[in-house]
């Protein structure tokens, strides 16, 4: 199958979900995988946005407008990628058919503290433009504004996250002080506000500006209004892999104090330290869930690897004029030097591991691909000073994939989606020239990898990373199951064909074995294809 196949015929903007005609679908001759029930052979019938029959030869009870045969499929839940940056990219269609043949069929947005709403969506422009994109419509009209924004205009389920950096922004700017009672009291209100406006919950990115400002008294003022409502509090806690203990400490500690439900993003760290943090953490009475991607490299901000923190805390403009500077970039240059033996990810070779995903230019279209070694071999300069120039002719917007010193092994990444509370959460990111796989086949190489070729899980566990718990823990819960009354987001996939085709080299391809989904009742992907049917749009926590 190409990697773009044709669509069929352009979506009518005119056409909303609540017009659709109500249709009946049958899926007839599939196994019905359930993260709870398990899996068995059944029927499923689909009225509307609802599965309502679950059982054999449901053909014969009522006569449905339209049949879907699975047989030799799994009928599966609609994958939720629990950490996206897909909070404008989502309302493009290459991205939308990615998710899809991948069997992601809701993507949680506002990651890491930084988005569009609340706010006048300049700062998430700036600051994060290089993760999440350029918002096409959102003009400041805050939550429910870029909710109501997702509704006709997408094939997937987008639930947001308030963040909690975007938040103080706002109120503070990137004040590092402490902030007084009123502007906490205003930070609250836009918190409480948000909520009410359908958010899931609240994030933070303590390695970014300014959530890197804000303690544990702050967070837990502002996820006590989160805990009332029942939401979650998802953090990028401060430092990973042999450095998460302090910040999974900090998260249980809010959790703690506040009474809010607790998810850690991204949590990559060696298994056993993950268990022994997670245990530590029930043992105070915390039980947090946690996501991550099966992937050996990770991607991050270019300048998070090259600049000292108290530059990037300057702001983008700042600190790109520092880096024209040169006596500035010569200071800079013997700091590297001097931190390149002490910090975790870099030591020798590291030119070698730090791979350009978007130069950020057209400038520097040549170089995405490549590593900072290569690149500065072909534009003649030592690597650190070619990624300094890069930086700073992008205004600080160059992303990188980046391998660690000591990636992960398969067999780890299964013992640790084996640890209690695991969720599949991709970090994709759908910009730049080489972008990290993860976007586009994160969830079909779960399934592909560690169901149909290890065989590490069975499809029942594998629907529960990839769906059920991260439904229960951001309050979905009429979707992550294939249950009679619950939401009919339902991917039929081959066992035998499941696979991730996205790598380092190439990682646009698309996924294969899925080549069927329904979103809300409607079929969103047909033969690999999609339809014209934007049937998806926000999503508000169900009452619990």
């Amino acid at each position: 199958m190409a990697d773009r196949p044709a669509h069929r015929g352009r979506p009518d903007p005119r056409r909303r979900p609540d017009v659709l005609l109500i249709m009946t679908i049958l899926i007839s001759g599939g196994t019905v995988v359930d993260p709870f029930d398990g899996q068995f052979i059944a029927d499923v019938l689909v009225d509307g946005d609802r599965v309502v029959a679950i059982g054999r030869d449901l053909a014969s009870a009522r006569r449905p407008d339209q049949t879907l045969d699975a047989s030799g499929l799994l009928i599966m839940p609609g994958g939720i990628d629990a950490h996206s940056h897909t909070d404008a990219r989502i309302l493009d269609e290459d991205v939308q058919l990615a998710l899809l043949r991948s069997g992601v069929t809701t993507v949680i947005t506002g990651q890491d503290g930084v988005s569009f709403a609340p706010g006048d969506g300049r700062y998430a422009a700036d600051y994060f433009g290089s993760l999440n994109g350029a918002h096409p419509s959102y003009r400041g009209d805050g939550v429910a504004g870029l909710l109501r924004g997702y509704d006709g205009r997408t094939r997937l389920n987008v639930g947001y996250l308030l963040p909690a950096g975007t938040i103080r922004y706002e109120v503070m700017g990137r004040e590092s002080r402490r902030p007084s009672a009123d502007e906490l009291a205003t930070m609250i209100a836009m918190v409480e506000a948000g909520l009410t406006d359908g958010a899931l919950g609240l994030s933070s990115g303590l390695d970014y500006v300014p959530g890197t400002f804000a303690d544990v008294d702050e967070f837990a003022a502002l996820c006590a209004p989160v805990a009332a409502t029942g939401g979650v509090f998802v953090s990028h806690i401060r430092g990973y892999e042999e450095n998460a203990g302090p910040g999974v400490a900090e998260l249980v500690e809010i959790c703690r104090r506040s009474g809010v439900a607790g998810h850690v993003s991204h949590f990559h760290a060696r298994p056993e330290l993950i268990k022994e943090l997670l245990d530590r953490a029930s043992g105070s009475g915390v039980e947090l869930t946690w996501d991550a991607y099966p992937y050996f490299r990770g991607f991050t901000l270019l300048s998070m690897v090259l600049l000292p923190p108290e530059l990037i805390m300057l702001g983008n403009a700042e600190a790109t004029a520092r880096l024209r500077d040169p006596a500035e970039r010569e200071r800079l240059t013997q700091g590297f030097e001097q931190r390149v033996h002490t910090t975790e990810n870099l030591g020798d070779g590291w030119a070698d591991r730090v791979r350009i995903a978007d130069a950020g230019t057209p400038g520097g279209v040549d170089l995405d691909g490549l590593t900072l070694a290569e690149a500065g071999d072909r534009r003649g300069l030592d690597p650190l000073q070619l990624g300094y120039q890069v930086l700073a002719d992008s205004e600080l917007m160059a992303t990188t994939v980046m391998e660690i010193p000591k990636p992960r092994t398969d067999d780890q990444l299964a013992r640790q989606f084996a640890l209690p509370a695991a969720c599949s959460g991709s970090d994709g990111i759908f910009l730049g020239g080489s972008p990290h796989p993860r976007g586009f086949g994160c969830l079909a190489r779960m399934y592909g990898v560690f169901g149909r070729q290890r065989r590490d899980f069975d499809w029942p566990q594998l629907s529960m990373i990839g769906a059920g718990r991260a439904a229960s823990r951001f309050g979905l819960g009429d979707r992550g199951r294939v249950r009679v009354g619950g939401s009919a987001d339902l991917v039929l996939m081959d066992p035998e064909r499941i696979t991730d085709r996205a790598d380092y080299a190439h990682p646009r391809r698309l996924s294969e074995g899925i080549d069927r989904v329904l979103v809300r009742g409607r079929l969103v992907l047909d033969g690999g294809e999609l339809t014209d049917d934007l049937a998806g749009g926000s999503v508000r926590p169900s009452p619990r």
